[in-house]
């Protein structure tokens, strides 16, 4: 072995660099192939898919001498059985040459020379056994041993001029003697050890190549840079980036560290692996209310953010569940890269930012959702939206909202058919119309996590409802509690001895027909609990009362400070958005253990109970729907922590039949809402469809409307016109409105064509009853616009369809009207309310001059905003009007969002340019009817007024002190602050911060990229 002598240049070839048993090519050697080492066959590792088409595709590749060449299975240091075999080699050379030394010193004669028997091998035997040690090298090592040969076959031609009968002992011999001269250490090094001395010293030392080679480089190069592109395009269609469903493992490490999830229930694991989810079909998945359907959207949503690099749109009913998931999914956005924008109420941008790097889920309402996708379609972005998930499906068939989402489907359905819809829904009794509709697939499951039992309560018994049973309730129990008269008197259903049972230890929830019976309701059962209740959770919820104060400027309502000591609260929509935060969280955390509620609270955030009690087969006047009681008895169980749910429905005999029906009926059915209220929905939908340019045609238009639910279901609804009926009579009111005109009509077949009326009316998503008057008022109020108050922007942006609601306190209105500065008086008579017909109306004389209703009821709530706009309090505004708070609350939510509408509206229309700006910063003002300084830390989702006072006085000032701040700092620094709360409002600050950056980002980018249609530059 003359290794010490010899230049060993070194040049790996491989399929492509990895580690041993995972991928086997025709490059590997048989035995690798066969058994590895030890004879032990390793586990195959599971491989993505772009590997295995790299692997499938991918060209031999020429590695340069400089790259590491023992890190992986084809270098030969890691190859011990080499190593040992070149060992036992050098150890059979060491022996040979012993013996030589000895049989020499034993010559008689120079002229004699003796060889054994067992060292006289001519040269083909060595090469034999050489062959035989080598014969199943991985290619480079092969490649190595060839080069050592070559130059062997040289070095025994020069000898064979010298002598007649060459012999490897000789070489050996002349190698050994040459070696000696040169180092005078005897100690002779290991061919091992010669053999990484050489290689790493060629892998270190730049060396020449030749032209062939180089050449062989360059393509080699060319195609691995081809193979790395067609990766990335693999990489980009594939769904599969990880272990959990797709999902990097980071995603479920985060669904435990920031939800507590460690497993998924055995329904979500089956759904997710449902083949049309692979596929990514459509799908609706009905399961009962509280059985983890949100978590399956939500792992949905985040593959198609990170695997298939795709924007997201989820929508949800009520601008609460909105902002509740902004606020969840933010921490997400944060630790995978991707960006979380809330469309509700005011806010939202149309059409969104455009992005280059990251992706976004919009989380919508429903009507802002159809105005995003309309700003998508319009824009040609649509394909950008990989996947749209629809919470509480079962809305469609809810009036003028089930259109809004009907229209919404069918749009992307027609424009888009690579954007997969999802949609979550309670059992529905014709869910077949729906997947018609949808061309989906249907996935029902009846779990639960928590077993619910459901009883009715008729006297003094319990009987627990059995469908199998003939009457449909089975006894279960007598009522345990001793009544006085007087208790019994007040409170005949027994709704005390119903909550006692369970309370203070677990929760209970009792839904009541009416708001003024839920406050009722609280304020008896208060009156009737022992002492004991007072002491519970004492300071917590001392501390939840001054938060009360506190968030209404020292201003509490009397039943909350009358019921909260003893755990008891009740929730509907009179309250502020700031009373029913604090005591939604204050019931989550189990700081009151009871709230009587209206039947909204089933359908907005999840609060779970214990028990659940229904006060009554009715809401308002109108008796229960299956619908409406399965969402409430739903809400019994909570997940984690109980064993059990139950329900109890308080009837009377008189209702004894109809609650047997209601517990037992199917489930009602889901029906298209377009054609409701005189076709407002299906005149809005065409109308939209002319716009975005969709349809010209009452033909295409006709075609559209084959895709939609109204069409599935046209004879369930008894239609009395055809589609072309309908859909001509539709033309023919948009053109009476003046929204739509015709063009071509001598012609066979007439282009539709929009109007700028028709155009802003849309775009605002105005609703077609109100769009002229909008338009007039706006254009009356041109002529003599004030500025220096904001009364008159507020009258021009005061919602149509409050009105009605309206009663006025004609002493309340005149008292507010002569606070008005002579200017504001002028424009009230300018649009119609003059004061002298006021202070006759307050007087109690009967008016004969001619004034619209209308417009002075809008008037008087146009004086509440205004009010409310120059003193930020709800709660003295409410006072001075004589309105419930939370009137007051709703009405200032309804005019921002309308305002919202009304900007977009003059902003299609040229003559109302100068509304442009001021509509811009009314919204602004609306949104959030606080001092000008909270208004950047009001914007963050879940920052209500109290919250960004402390903030404020603390020192966070601005969004970006919020987003940088340290939430454990900020636990300790504000008072009453959680740490789960303190996380969540950073992270949605810094999402927000995110969000404003990027869309700067972006604008900039846009400025400085080179046109497109650039002229040429000579």
């Amino acid at each position: 072995m003359s290794s010490e002598r010899l230049h060993i240049k070194i040049k790996r070839v491989c399929a492509r660099k990895r580690s041993r048993g995972v991928l086997k090519t025709h490059l590997t050697p048989v035995r690798k192939q066969g058994r590895g080492r030890g004879d032990v066959s390793p586990p195959c590792l599971p491989c993505r898919r772009s590997s295995s088409t790299m692997t499938e595709h991918r060209a031999v590749e020429y590695c340069s001498d400089s790259e590491d060449l023992f890190g992986d299975y084809d270098s030969i240091l890691d190859d011990t059985a080499i190593l040992a075999k070149l060992e036992d080699a050098e150890q059979h050379e060491r022996l040979r040459s012993e013996n030589l030394q000895c049989f020499r010193a034993l010559q008689p004669s120079k002229d004699h020379v003796f060889q054994p028997p067992e060292a006289r091998l001519t040269g083909s035997e060595f090469d034999e056994l050489e062959d035989k040690a080598l014969e199943d090298l991985p290619p480079s090592q092969l490649q190595f041993q060839e080069q050592i040969q070559d130059q062997a076959k040289k070095s025994k031609l020069q000898i064979r001029n010298k002598t007649s009968t060459p012999s490897p002992t000789e070489d050996a011999g002349e190698a050994n003697t040459e070696d000696r001269t040169k180092r005078p250490s005897k100690a002779r090094r290991s061919v091992a050890d010669l053999l990484k001395k050489t290689m790493l010293g060629n892998a270190a030392a730049p060396v020449g190549v030749s032209r062939t080679a180089v050449l062989k480089e360059a393509v080699v190069s060319e195609e691995i840079s081809v193979a790395m592109q067609a990766m990335e395009t693999i990489s980009a269609e594939t769904t599969d980036l990880g272990p959990f469903f797709g999902l990097p493992s980071k995603v479920k490490e985060l669904m435990h560290k920031l939800r507590g999830i460690q497993s998924l229930y055995d329904w979500q694991e089956a759904c997710l692996n449902l083949d049309c989810v692979q596929q990514r079909k459509n799908l609706i998945y009905s399961l009962p209310t509280s059985g983890g359907k949100t978590l399956v959207a939500e792992i949905l949503i985040l593959r198609e953010l990170l695997c298939r690099r795709k924007d997201c749109l989820f929508i949800l009913p009520y601008i609460s569940l909105v902002q509740e998931k902004v606020r969840g999914l933010a921490s997400f956005g944060l630790e995978l890269d991707f960006m979380v924008e809330e469309y509700a109420g005011s806010k939202g941008r149309f059409p969104p930012v455009k992005r280059r790097n990251k992706r976004c889920v919009y989380i919508a309402t429903i009507e802002k959702a159809h105005s995003l996708v309309n700003s998508l379609i319009e824009s040609g972005r649509l394909e950008t939206l990989g996947l749209l998930v629809v919470d509480e499906l079962h809305m469609l068939g809810d009036g003028s909202r089930g259109a809004g989402i009907e229209m919404t489907l069918a749009k992307v359905q027609y424009m888009s058919k690579a954007t997969q819809i999802i949609g979550m829904s309670a059992t529905l009794g014709n869910i077949k119309d729906l997947q018609t509709f949808l061309g989906a697939e249907n996935y029902t499951n009846d779990f639960r996590p928590v077993q619910l039992k459901e009883y009715v309560k008729l006297n003094d018994s319990i009987y627990e409802v059995d469908p199998k049973e003939e009457n449909c309730f089975r006894f279960s129990r007598m009522l345990n509690y001793k009544y006085s008269s007087s208790m019994q008197k007040i409170d005949p259903d027994h709704i005390i001895a119903l909550v006692t049972e369970v309370i203070p230890v677990h929760s209970c929830l009792v839904f009541c027909p009416t708001k003024k019976n839920c406050e009722n309701v609280a304020g008896m059962i208060c009156k009737y609990l022992k002492e004991d209740f007072l002491h519970h959770r004492e300071a917590e919820k001392a501390i939840l009362l001054q938060e009360l104060k506190d968030g209404g400027n020292g201003c509490m309502c009397p039943v909350l400070r009358r019921t909260v000591p003893y755990g008891v609260a009740y929730h509907h929509s009179g309250l502020t958005s700031e009373e029913r935060k604090l005591v939604e969280e204050a019931y989550s955390r189990g700081v009151l253990c009871l709230l009587t509620c209206t039947s909204t609270l089933a359908a907005g955030i999840n609060l779970p109970a214990r028990r659940v009690i229904l006060r009554s087969p009715y809401v308002a006047t109108d008796f229960l729907k299956r619908s409406q009681y399965k969402q409430m008895v739903g809400r019994a169980g909570r997940a984690g922590m109980d064993s059990i749910g139950e329900s109890i429905l308080i009837l009377q005999e008189k209702e004894r039949s109809m609650v047997k029906e209601l517990v037992s009926a199917p489930m009602e059915n889901c029906y298209s809402n377009l054609m409701q209220d005189d076709g407002k929905g299906i005149l809005s939908l065409i109308l939209s469809l002319i716009g975005l340019k969709i349809s010209s045609s009452v033909q295409q238009i006709e075609e559209f409307l084959r895709g939609t639910l109204l069409f599935v279901q046209k004879q369930q609804l008894y239609m009395d016109r055809s589609l072309r009926d309908t859909v001509q009579w539709c033309v023919d009111v948009l053109q009476e409105k003046d929204l739509i005109t015709i063009a071509g009509t001598d012609s066979a077949s007439p282009t539709l064509q929009i109007t700028k009326l028709g155009r802003a009316a849309y775009k605002g998503s105005v609703d077609l009853s109100y769009c002229s008057l909008l338009y007039r008022d706006l254009l009356k109020g041109l002529e003599g616009l004030l500025l220096n108050s904001y009364l008159h922007l507020v009258y021009l942006v005061t919602p149509y369809e409050l009105i009605p609601q309206c009663n006025p306190d004609w002493m309340i209105y005149f008292r507010q009207f002569t606070l008005l500065s002579a200017a504001e008086q002028k424009m009230s008579a300018a649009v119609g309310v003059p004061e002298s017909f006021v202070a006759r109306k307050a007087a109690g004389q009967t008016v004969q001059k001619g004034v619209e209703l209308l417009v002075v009821k809008r008037m008087y709530l146009a004086l509440v905003l205004f009010t409310l706009l120059k003193e930020t309090n709800v709660w003295s505004v409410a006072d001075r009007f004589q309105l419930s708070r939370g009137f007051v609350q709703t009405l200032l939510s309804s005019t921002s969002a309308f305002c919202s509408c009304v900007l977009h509206f003059t902003e299609e229309l040229e003559e109302f340019w100068p509304f442009k700006s001021l509509l811009m910063e009314l919204t602004r003002r609306l949104s959030y009817c606080v001092q000008a300084e909270l208004v950047p830390l009001m914007e963050v989702a879940g920052v209500l007024e109290f919250r960004a006072k402390q903030l404020y006085n603390a020192g966070y000032k601005t969004l970006s002190h919020l987003a940088n701040a340290d939430p454990d700092v900020l636990c300790r620094t504000i008072e009453n602050l959680y740490r789960k709360q303190a996380h969540l409002m950073v992270a949605s600050a810094k999402m927000l911060l995110n969000e404003k950056a990027a869309a700067l980002q972006e604008e900039v980018e846009e400025l400085l990229t080179l046109p497109a249609d650039l002229p040429p530059q000579l």
